[in-house]
C-alpha cells in the first residue's frame, strides 16, 4: 500500500511539474516555430499527408509529431498550452515506462527510484516542455526496446511483435533511425549473449507486416503524392546529409555527447559517478547479469552512434537516459532516502526555473509580442520580416510573412540540390522586385535597421514599436 501511495505522489508531483507553466511558454525560434507553423498550416489545409510550410511541402520530419500538434491544437485550440501538451504528455509516459521495465527487472524499490530519476532529469524537464519531436520519439524508441527484452528474458515472444509497432511508430516520429538504432541494439546484446538463435525466433514476417502497415503505410501515401521530390528531400536531405555534413560544424568535437550526459542527466550524472566510484567491486561482481549488459550497451550504442554522425544535436542522445536512470537507481538501492530528496529539491528548483527562467527565456526567444502588435494594427498593408527570419512571426501572425532580402541573397539561399539550403522554404521578397511608392511593414531586430536603411537608402521609415526584441518599421519606398 506504501509503494502505492509513493508511486502515485511521484506521477502526480511530476505531472504537475511537467505542465506547470505551459501556457507561459511561448513558441521559440527556429526549432519550434517551425513545427508549430507546419501543423498550423496543415491544419488549415486540412491536409493530414503532408507536413507543409510557409505555403510549400517540405520533408524534413515524418508525419506523427504534427499529428499530435494537429490534434492538440483541435482540442484546446491555437495556444502555447495546446503547443506543449504533447511533449508533457509523452515525457509522463516515458516515466510510466521507466517505471515499468525498472520494476519489472529490478522490482518495485527501484522502479520508483528510477522514474523519480529520470522524471528529474534536467534534458527530461526541459524536452518535456519543448516543442520538438525528441520526447515522442524517446518513447517509442524505449518501448520497442523494452518490448524486446522482456520478451526475450520472460519468453513472451509474443511481445515481439510490440516491438515492431514501436518501431514503426518511431521511424513515423523521426525517420529510419527509429528502426535502424533499436534493431542494432538487439542485435549486439543478442550476439554478445550469445544467444544467436534468438534472432531466428523474433517473428520476423508477422512483425515487418505490423511495422509496413504502421511506418510504411504513410511513406508509400507521401511517395505516391510526391514521388521522387520526398525520397530526394526526406531521405537525401534530412537523412544523409545530416549524417555526412554536419549541419552545426563547431559541435563536431568528440566529447560532445559525454557533455550532454554530464548536463542533460544532471543531477544525476554526478551522484553515478560519485557512486561507480564507491561501488566499483559490487558492479564488477554483477558485470555479467543480463540486465546490467543490455542497459549498458542500450545507452553506450546509443551516445557512440550519433557521436560518430556529423550533425550532432543536444537532444539525439536521449533514448539512453531511460537505460541510465534504471541503472542509477540499481546502484543507489540502499540510498533511497537521499533519492527521494534529491529528486524532490530538483524538483522545487526545476519549477522555480520553468517560471523565473525558461519564460523569460522564451519571450527573448520569440517574436510573439512583434507578430500579435502588428495584428492588432489591423493594416491592409504588405509584412516583411527582414534580418534573421523568424517562422513564429507568421504563426503568431497568422498570415504568411515573406522574407525581404536582396537579389543576391535570394540567390545564395535558394534551396537546389543536396545542400543545406533546402530547409529555406519560406517566400522571399526582393527589394528589387518592390514597387515604387509602395508602402508597407517590416518586422526586424533592432541590430538590423540600420541595414534595412542603407539598403533602402531613399525610403522614409519609421519606427512604429518596439515589441519584445523586434521592432516594428513602417516603410514608404519613393515614388
Amino acid at each position: 500500500m506504501e509503494s502505492k501511495r509513493s508511486f502515485w505522489l511521484t506521477l502526480l508531483l511530476l505531472t504537475v511539474l511537467l505542465l506547470l507553466g505551459n501556457n507561459q511558454l511561448m513558441v521559440t525560434d527556429p526549432v519550434e516555430s517551425n513545427y508549430t507553423l507546419t501543423a498550423q498550416e496543415m491544419l488549415a489545409a486540412n491536409d493530414w499527408l503532408s507536413p507543409r510550410i510557409h505555403g510549400n511541402y517540405w520533408f524534413d520530419k515524418p508525419v506523427f509529431f504534427y499529428w499530435e500538434l494537429m490534434t492538440a491544437f483541435s482540442i484546446f485550440g491555437m495556444n502555447d498550452f495546446a503547443a506543449r501538451f504533447f511533449p508533457a504528455v509523452f515525457a509522463i509516459a516515458n516515466i510510466l515506462l521507466t517505471y515499468w521495465l525498472a520494476k519489472r527487472i529490478y522490482g518495485e524499490k527501484i522502479g520508483l527510484m528510477a522514474m523519480m530519476i529520470f522524471g528529474t532529469a534536467l534534458e527530461c524537464w526541459c524536452l518535456g516542455k519543448s516543442i520538438v519531436t525528441d520526447m515522442t520519439l524517446a518513447f517509442f524508441f524505449n518501448a520497442s526496446l523494452a518490448a524486446f527484452y522482456i520478451g526475450f528474458k520472460e519468453e513472451r515472444r509474443y511481445l515481439y511483435l510490440l516491438c515492431y509497432a514501436f518501431a514503426g511508430l518511431a521511424v513515423l516520429t523521426k525517420g529510419p533511425i527509429g528502426l535502424l538504432l533499436p534493431g542494432l541494439i538487439v542485435v549486439v546484446f543478442l550476439l554478445s549473449r550469445r544467444h544467436a538463435s534468438e534472432l531466428l525466433r523474433m517473428k520476423w514476417l508477422p512483425g515487418l507486416a505490423i511495422f509496413a502497415v504502421v511506418a510504411g503505410s504513410w511513406y508509400w501515401l507521401m511517395y505516391q503524392a510526391h514521388g521522387k521530390t520526398f525520397i530526394d528531400g526526406f531521405l537525401g536531405v534530412h537523412n544523409y546529409l545530416r549524417a555526412t555534413v554536419s549541419e552545426h560544424p563547431e559541435d563536431n568535437v568528440f566529447y560532445y555527447y559525454t557533455a550532454i550526459f554530464l548536463l542533460g542527466f544532471c543531477p544525476w550524472s554526478f551522484v553515478l559517478l560519485f557512486r561507480l566510484k564507491k561501488d566499483w567491486k559490487l558492479l564488477r561482481a554483477e558485470k555479467m547479469a543480463d540486465h546490467t549488459v543490455f542497459l549498458l550497451q542500450w545507452a553506450l550504442i546509443v551516445n557512440v552512434f550519433f557521436q560518430m554522425m556529423a550533425t550532432k544535436y543536444v537532444t539525439y542522445s536521449f533514448p539512453a537516459f531511460m537505460p541510465l536512470a534504471i541503472l542509477t537507481a540499481r546502484v543507489l538501492e540502499n540510498h533511497s532516502s537521499f533519492v527521494r530528496k534529491l529528486a524532490v529539491g530538483t524538483g522545487v528548483i526545476m519549477a522555480v526555473l520553468t517560471i523565473m527562467v525558461a519564460v523569460p527565456f522564451s519571450e527573448r526567444r520569440s517574436c510573439r509580442k512583434a507578430a500579435e502588435f502588428v495584428k492588432e494594427m489591423n493594416t491592409n498593408l504588405p509584412v516583411y520580416s527582414f534580418g534573421a527570419y523568424k517562422a513564429s512571426e507568421p504563426y503568431y501572425y497568422e498570415r504568411p510573412i515573406p522574407y525581404l532580402v536582396t537579389e543576391a541573397t535570394k540567390n545564395a539561399m535558394k534551396p537546389g540540390g543536396l545542400s543545406w539550403n533546402a530547409k529555406n522554404v519560406m517566400s522571399f521578397q526582393t527589394v528589387e522586385e518592390l514597387t515604387r511608392g509602395a508602402e508597407m511593414i517590416v518586422i526586424c531586430g533592432p541590430n538590423h535597421q540600420s541595414r534595412l536603411k542603407s539598403m533602402l537608402p531613399n525610403a522614409n521609415i519609421e519606427a512604429v514599436a518596439q515589441a519584445g526584441r523586434r521592432c516594428i518599421m513602417k516603410v514608404c519606398l519613393p515614388q
